[in-house]
């Protein structure tokens, strides 16, 4: 079927009118949120959601909520496809969370190989962590892995102190693993190192907002808060290497 300029100039006028439309309801959503929710910070983005007459405001870099068109009506919670079973606010906000690995200051990490370490894995603990520990015993039957350590001292003074003492040792990773898997003590040999890397390792988790250790970052740039067993890190290496 042959275009006329007519025709042409409607869906022009057309795609216009929606675009000042969708215009208009992001001003309304952002006016009417910001003088009844003072409390909340600057929205930093609006968007459609999956579910008709339902927007998505995006607050905080990374926290989602849910309103009308006039910003009337205020939704906090998750979303769900209950066709396919999914998660769709969780989802968005892993998209949102997801950190570019071949970005990360690998210079401020060391590293542990296991087998032909093709497998990469980046991970952000506190020496002090007890979820960290339970994560390294399971983490200790994954071959085929390049880990990352990322030291990040987030539970107290102490967490810097032994940070600051592995950074320093010979043996990075053995004195790691001796400490987090054997409780062995950690030699003290700070006086003789530069441990500037540990506070941009924590400048950098701020930055991404990791609030809790221990975090996993995967080559995909999927992200894991938390402990998981090694059949988890098992399906999540193979994930994103696919």
């Amino acid at each position: 079927m042959k275009t006329t300029p007519l025709r042409h100039l409607t869906l022009a006028l057309l795609a216009l009118l929606l675009s000042a439309s969708c215009l208009a309801q992001e001003a309304a959503i952002r006016k009417n949120i910001a003088q009844r929710y003072p409390e909340l910070k600057a929205i930093d983005e609006v968007n459609k959601s999956g579910v008709p007459g339902l927007y998505e405001i995006r607050i905080n870099g990374n926290e989602i909520y849910y309103t009308d068109a006039q910003g009337d009506y205020l939704v906090v919670g998750n979303i769900y496809d209950t066709k396919q079973k999914r998660n769709l606010t969780e989802e968005r906000v892993d998209k949102l969370n997801a950190v570019k690995f071949e970005a990360l200051p690998f210079k401020d990490a060391f590293t542990i190989v296991r087998g032909n370490g093709e497998r990469k894995l980046a991970v952000f603990e506190d020496p002090n962590c007890g979820y960290c520990k339970r994560f390294e015993r399971d983490l200790q039957t994954i071959n085929n892995v390049t880990v990352y350590m990322f030291l990040y001292p987030i539970l107290g003074p102490d967490s810097g102190e032994k940070s600051k003492a592995i950074w320093c040792a010979k043996d990075r990773g053995q004195v790691w693993q001796d400490w987090m898997v054997r409780e062995q003590t950690i030699p003290n040999s700070v006086q003789m190192c530069d441990t500037d890397a540990i506070k941009r390792n924590v400048e950098l988790g701020r930055k991404h907002k990791i609030n809790g250790t221990p975090t996993l970052i995967f080559v995909d740039g999927s992200r894991v808060p938390g402990a998981i067993d090694a059949k988890q890190i098992e399906k999540r290496l193979a994930d994103a290497k696919s």
